[in-house]
């Protein structure tokens, strides 16, 4: 086979000497578990080595931002700042849809599931409720018998599209939170034992009983640890689910030149999930390695096909909807190399 013989798969045409080659990319943990799922789905199918690391949505953008890696990750999106910081040389490309989720371990309610709801959890989060049994929490939970113990917050110690993502939900209860706490990837916690990583905040509450964190569906699910049900904008208590992220991003109407930064929580909709979120890729609109665009542009055309997406799903994620899929499927072929359009193979 000649070094520039064209192999479909998947339906997309890449040369042998494409199929050789790699790409990397670092940032959010939310995403890691469908991320490492896809990459190795890809490589199967076009001998692309994909290398990601799940360092945390902050890191993604610094290392994005100091052209470390071929593409970052983040739940949070690039704020104005970060995005002249690389000249907006930028496209925040969604790839699924996640919940985060709180979890908690306390053994004694078995499988009683906790209510909460935005109040609740900035009174957590700020400090201010310290017992399981605060009768705020006691007034979501009627009926269950919650415990005299302490409550123990986790948060993540690094920078984290999934604290961008919670702290944008609390941001909306609370002028306090807003003023002294605020909503980023990192942010000053009041209180509370730091986690690094989904990772290591689940491993927080599952080693600390009487801890309660804020952690991506999937990894709650994989660590058997219970998740609560949170009260949405129209009053209803959610499960978080396939179903309930899906109702959440039902709403979502994005125009046609969208730089595709939306924020989700609290969405209406009888059931939507409130914590929930895009999760995005950051990719170069320009760049300057044409074989190494290429390699990103045709993994983004796979990424939305209906087989990549139903990966998504198998891990507790939401497929993006068939709206913003047809809004990316335009923009890839903006994508460039050098200032010139991408080669078609």
């Amino acid at each position: 086979m000649s070094r520039l013989t064209l192999l479909l798969v998947g339906g997309i045409a890449v040369t042998s000497s494409a199929a050789a080659q790699s790409l990397t990319g670092a940032g959010a943990t939310f995403p890691n578990p469908v991320y490492t799922k896809w990459f190795d789905a890809y490589h199967k199918k076009t001998g692309v080595q994909i290398n990601y690391q799940s360092i945390g949505s902050g890191g993604g953008i610094r290392q994005f931002t100091e052209g470390t890696v071929d593409f970052g990750a983040t739940d949070g999106p690039m704020n104005e700042p970060q995005i002249q910081a690389v000249n907006g040389n930028v496209l925040h490309v969604p790839t699924v849809l996640g919940a985060v989720v709180v979890t908690y371990n306390l053994p004694s309610l078995g499988d009683t599931k906790l209510k909460f709801d935005g109040n609740v959890l900035v009174d957590i989060f700020m400090g201010r409720i310290t017992k399981w049994n605060d009768p705020k929490i006691a007034a979501l939970n009627s009926g269950v018998k919650l415990p005299d113990q302490d409550l123990i917050v986790v948060h993540r110690s690094d920078g984290s599209g999934t604290t961008y993502v919670f702290t944008d939900y609390l941001n909306k209860f609370s002028r306090e939170w807003k003023d002294k706490v605020g909503y980023a990837t990192s942010v000053n916690w009041p209180v509370g034992l730091g986690g690094k990583g989904n990772e290591g905040v689940t491993q927080q509450v599952k080693q600390v009983e009487g801890a309660l964190g804020y952690v991506e569906l999937i990894y709650a699910i994989s660590n058997k640890l219970p998740y609560a049900q949170v009260k949405n904008a129209a009053g209803n208590f959610i499960t978080p689910s396939l179903e309930t992220v899906t109702a959440a991003a039902a709403g979502t109407k994005l125009q046609k030149d969208t730089d595709f930064r939306v924020s989700i929580t609290n969405a209406p909709g009888a059931d939507a999930y409130p914590v929930a979120s895009f999760t995005w890729l950051l990719i170069r609109k320009d760049n300057k390695d044409p074989a190494k665009a290429k390699l990103i542009r045709d993994f983004l055309q796979w990424m939305i096909t209906p087989e990549a997406q139903k990966m998504a799903a198998e891990l507790h994620y939401a497929p993006l909807p068939a709206p913003v899929v047809s809004l990316v499927q335009a923009r890839i072929p903006t994508l460039k190399a050098s200032g010139k359009a991408i080669a078609l193979n």
